[in-house]
């Protein structure tokens, strides 16, 4: 490991669960779940209408500059809450200066809502029928002119930038469910190389318009658990039948060791190593590419498998995609309890890789490996330590997990 430590000294999270680091634990504690029946799914006829929404979100509790919400897609308000949360919690304003205070987020796709294609897709239509050579004139004078800059990945980040007035480094990661992962580790790595002295990394994702649920329903990863969307999401469990997407954001707040001493701030964890790795995906059941991820992060720690006592999985809640992962954390981390969030949150897509290292964080402080919802019946294909109850931390390490169906792993580990 490099000389320089890198410390998480701060979290917030926006999620399906609620809003704020208490909010959520209670309710993740209580069992609860924040997959729903989603209302307009339904008055539209989709043929799965279960989702996970954040509910209650005024985005002019956290942005400042209430102009700019005209041009602010729901990712980047998620963002820019999430952000504004985890700098709370560490207690950083006014201790860091602009130039060293860098942002890095995972950001999915962003589709426009119907409201604001419906004026461009007017513009072209004639007797009923969509006619393209009309886009490049009456289409684009339909369209509201900052359009194209609303719907960009990186402007989540942009917009956190201006928000926190950060000066130092900002990237975006486009890389689909380890985005939000993905820049936790880029984030430590520009501390590391000390371009910055404190970095807000986190993931942002609200893929809820009709164009985005067909996309998902046409890729066959939903699941059509429609009589108890509480029960749906069913990570490892042998009944799983695939996934609940949902939206949602999460950041946290990194530093070099050295400056969170030098404020006094109340360190979460210290980051210890990490690793990634790609894979397509194989025929046999299980995911080569993770177990070598998981095995470069430890190494990179310094840690035995025995010193980990949590797994935080990807648990998509697809056969195939759960038993290849199950396969490899038996593999490179034989006996050690998993949890899988998502069997609460749905899967948050580049967002889920920071909401679940803030649950893990979470987890981490109170001293506890949390039940996995819906986890009734175990899958022998699927050779994993699931608990559908909670029970007490043993060892100080963490494992984060982030996969991706095209064969992408990313993992991280963190301890107290």
């Amino acid at each position: 490991m490099a000389s320089c430590e890198v410390v998480i000294t701060g979290l917030g999270i926006v999620s399906p669960l609620g809003i704020g680091r208490e909010a959520v634990w209670e309710r993740l504690r209580a069992g609860q779940s924040g997959v729903r029946r989603i209302p307009y799914l339904v008055e539209a006829g989709f043929p799965v209408t279960i989702g996970a929404a954040v509910e209650g979100f005024d985005p002019r509790q956290y942005v400042a500059n209430r102009k700019s919400l005209k041009v602010m897609a729901r990712d980047a308000q998620l963002a820019v809450a999430a952000a504004v949360l985890a700098c709370r919690d560490a207690g950083i304003a006014g201790a860091v200066d602009p130039d060293r205070l860098g942002v890095l987020l995972g950001a999915d796709r962003i589709s426009n809502p119907l409201e604001t294609c419906e004026p461009t897709y007017r513009a072209c239509v004639i007797e009923g029928r969509f006619d393209y050579r009309r886009w490049g004139a009456e289409g684009l004078a339909a369209t509201f002119p900052l359009t194209f800059l609303t719907v960009l990945p990186n402007m989540a980040a942009s917009h956190v930038s201006i928000a926190l007035d950060a000066r130092g480094p900002s990237n975006t990661l486009h890389h689909g469910d380890v985005s939000g992962l993905l820049a936790v580790v880029e984030a430590a790595r520009i501390l590391q190389r000390g371009t910055a002295d404190v970095m807000v990394a986190g993931g942002t994702s609200s893929q809820f318009t009709p164009f985005d649920w067909a996309r998902h329903w046409i890729m066959g990863r939903l699941s059509r658990r429609e009589e108890d969307p509480a029960a749906a999401m069913r990570p490892f469990d042998a009944s799983r039948d695939g996934e609940v997407r949902g939206e949602g954001a999460a950041a946290v707040v990194l530093e070099t060791l050295t400056h969170a001493q030098a404020r006094g701030a109340r360190i979460l964890a210290r980051v210890l190593g990490w690793a990634s790795a790609y894979c397509p995906p194989p025929q046999q059941p299980t995911d080569p590419g993770l177990a070598r991820a998981i095995r470069t992060a430890l190494e990179h720690a310094g840690l035995e498998p025995s010193e980990i006592g949590l797994v935080s999985a990807q648990g998509a809640a697809t056969v195939d995609d759960d038993m290849r992962e199950a396969h490899a954390l038996a593999e490179a981390l034989p006996g050690v309890p998993v949890t899988a969030f998502k069997s609460y949150l749905g899967n948050l897509g580049a967002a889920a890789g920071t909401v679940e290292a803030a649950l893990s964080l979470l987890a981490l402080e109170s001293g506890c490996v949390p039940a996995t919802r819906n986890y009734c019946q175990p899958d022998p294909r699927c050779p994993v330590s699931v608990s559908p109850a909670a029970r007490p931390l043993g060892r100080p390490g963490a494992v984060l997990v982030g996969r991706t169906c095209a064969g992408q792993s990313v993992v991280a580990i963190i301890a107290r």
